[in-house]
């Protein structure tokens, strides 16, 4: 058996205990409600550290975190007692212009990605935040502003390396291990650790038409009945997301309307300027908006424009699900609820699918969900700070907000399940059939659940 110290010697990256220097900073992910104490975090700097981590936990029998980006909101990339394998160092990406194809390492950022991609105009569908891990947005789907026009991150996905459970090093794709690349696209980190991606990758940018439009929060009945309807017939180019909350204060945004409550439907188009000028001029012209804060402008710049609104260390509390299209009950669910939070910091997100995502096969892939139109994901945040004072209240409206949508949900969204969401839900997120199919490919893949700190799919029996 390999010892502590044999094990740190074995590895080009770094290994630390709880009385190393940084232990603390590496333990902490971005849900700062998230507070576990590893007994190991292995920093890899490749896969020989990740499969010597592997091999080193199986021996002793250690619990096994895996992070990437550590942005999960429930935690998984952390845990107490066992090994963490941090992927956070190895974040490089090559682009291979000619082929439009990039290959990125498990522990890449998405604004690591953009930043290699965009300097020769091409993009592949990441998350809305450009601070989100590449590896867990992937491995359950991933939704993001592209996805209307170049499908799910998973619809783009090439092939991935991977290390299973009893360290052996494969390649999935289409033609390797085919039946492992169908899980790793939706089915999350269940069947080993991923170490790098190879992505497909389109013609974006680098400027694109982009930005949020606001209106005031009497007006979103208004407002959401006037979207069911523009959102119908809009171009696969056009990605939107609306947000219900408090307006957050951002250097562009007029002083007086900090914090205050509005619906905001925020755009990209994907497409040259002017054509989407035109198409995005009924939507900007639309009652009387507070601002509007479209433009054309450097897509990096707008994949970045939410991160200082969701920082690493706040209290993030999630419930979500799939929506069919915006009836009028539905929409009265929103009247009733997005605003209804305590904290300023609270929101919702409505994200509109369809598109190139509904047009992949059901059975393509382990992700499920491309019949719905749209998701919703309800976030109760609050900063440390003010732990007592809104973390019930928070928790309350979230779970209040999620349960009042109960007669119009569909799927779950494997990406968006906190903590408490349970084993139920999870099966809910694939529907029998996958969800079976995934248990199998478990007991083939890691028999063990070694792989078991994420939104888990038990080995069949």
């Amino acid at each position: 058996m390999v010892s502590i110290n044999d094990f740190r010697e074995m590895l080009r990256g770094t290994l630390i205990q709880p009385h190393d220097k940084g232990y603390h900073e590496s333990r902490a992910v971005w849900n700062g409600t998230i507070d576990r104490h590893p007994a190991i975090i292995t920093k890899c700097a490749g896969t020989a550290d990740v499969i010597a981590a592997v091999n080193f936990a199986r021996e002793h029998d250690l619990e096994v975190a895996v992070r990437g980006g550590g942005h999960n909101v429930a935690g998984t990339a952390v845990c107490d007692d066992g090994i963490v394998i941090d992927l956070s160092a190895m974040r490089a990406v090559w682009v291979d212009p000619r082929a439009r194809t990039a290959r990125v390492q498990a522990g890449a950022l998405w604004s690591d990605v953009d930043h290699e991609t965009q300097p020769h105009g091409l993009a592949t569908t990441g998350g809305i935040v450009s601070h989100t891990g590449v590896a867990g947005l992937t491995l359950g789907g991933g939704i993001g502003w592209l996805m209307r026009k170049h499908g799910l991150t998973a619809d783009n996905l090439l092939s991935a390396d991977v290390v299973t459970a009893d360290g052996e090093f494969i390649r999935a794709s289409d033609d390797e291990h085919a039946d492992l690349f169908w899980a790793l696209r939706g089915g999350g980190g269940n069947f080993g650790i991923v170490t790098s991606f190879e992505f497909s990758l389109h013609p974006v940018g680098p400027a694109v038409l982009a930005g949020p439009v606001f209106w005031a929060a009497d007006d979103t009945a208004d407002v959401l009945r006037f979207y069911r309807d523009f959102a119908r017939d809009a171009p696969d180019e056009l990605g939107t997301v609306i947000r219900f909350g408090t307006i957050p204060p951002l250097p562009a945004v007029p002083e007086e309307l900090h914090w205050r409550p509005a619906v905001a439907i925020n755009t990209c188009y994907a497409a040259p300027v002017d054509e989407g000028e035109r198409v995005l001029r009924p939507l900007r012209e639309y009652g009387t908006p507070l601002f509007d804060l479209v433009s054309s402008k450097p897509y990096l710049a707008h994949q970045g424009g939410l991160d200082s609104t969701v920082p690493h260390g706040w209290h993030y509390y999630w419930k979500s699900t799939d929506l069919p299209e915006l009836s009028d009950g539905l929409i009265d669910v929103f009247v009733d609820h997005a605003f209804s939070a305590e904290s300023p910091r609270s929101y919702s997100v409505l994200f509109h699918l369809g598109g190139a995502v509904s047009r992949v096969d059901d059975d393509a892939t382990a992700y499920t969900g491309r019949n719905s139109t749209h998701n919703i994901n309800i976030n109760g945040v609050w900063r440390p700070d003010e732990e007592k004072k809104y973390a019930e209240s928070e928790t309350a409206w979230t779970r209040r907000f999620f349960d009042a949508l109960e007669p119009h949900r569909e799927g779950v969204y494997v990406n968006f399940l906190d903590a408490d969401d349970g084993t139920q839900r999870v099966r809910e997120s694939y529907g029998e059939y996958t969800y079976r199919r995934l248990a199998k490919l478990k007991n083939q893949y890691d028999p063990d659940n070694v792989f078991h700190l994420n939104q888990n799919i038990e080995p069949a029996v």
